[in-house]
């Protein structure tokens, strides 16, 4: 499966000042099979980069001497890294916060705490559509792009409930509890929404949604 191929290959850099979530999410991550390079900030980060580039960030927003919004204006300056899906990790869980971390550059937004394996889906999700895009278009290719949709796509009331709360960062267990239907149906949902609008997964779905003022 791709998604076990992109587990095997890849190289991720954790970029976050807490210790104790730095060790956690990193033993998680490694026994998924991913190699993770860790920095405490942005700085340190930043000079990561210079020796190595990972298929993936994920990074804290907030945090001492170079914050995360500071750290990817540098990303997405750099020729060399400006391809990189990141994903930014966030206490800060408001709507205004989504959507200024999404603006500034980051492929994902997930509040804090999270669940691994949905850590695990947004990463996978996020390598193997970066993957697709330097296929079609060259290494070089930005990852803080647009998406594209028909201007003509109908979502059914269901349909606009669930993706404002893939929007939010919830998961399809959380929104089945929400919505007090099985995670199945959550699941059939957002499979006919990305049928609807050709996209490729819950991030491009979240990051459509927050464009079109959806929530």
């Amino acid at each position: 499966m791709e998604a076990n191929h992109a587990t095997e290959t890849s190289t991720l850099l954790l970029i976050d000042d807490d210790p104790n979530l730095v060790l956690l999410v990193k033993d998680y991550l490694e026994l998924r099979g991913y190699i993770v390079i860790t920095a405490k900030n942005g700085r340190d980060a930043l000079k990561v980069l210079e020796k190595d580039i990972p298929k993936l960030i994920i990074c804290d927003v907030m945090m001492p001497e170079m914050d995360g919004y500071a750290f990817v204006k540098k990303v997405r300056e750099n020729p060399q890294t400006n391809w990189l899906p990141i994903l930014f990790l966030s206490a800060k869980g408001q709507i205004q916060d989504r959507v200024a971390g999404l603006s500034k550059g980051a492929d994902v937004y997930m509040v804090k705490p999270f669940e691994p394996d949905e850590l695990v889906a947004q990463i996978e999700a996020s390598l193997n559509q970066a993957s697709r895009m330097r296929q079609m278009q060259g290494p070089n290719v930005g990852s803080a792009v647009s998406v594209h949709v028909p201007f003509d796509v109908e979502l059914t009331p269901t349909e606009q409930r669930v993706i404002q709360m893939v929007a939010k960062g919830m998961a399809n267990r959380e929104i089945a509890e929400s919505l007090s239907v099985s995670q199945r149906t959550v699941e059939s949902h957002v499979s006919n929404m990305l049928g609807k609008t050709g996209l490729h997964n819950r991030t491009e779905l979240a990051r459509w949604a927050i464009e079109q003022r959806m929530i």
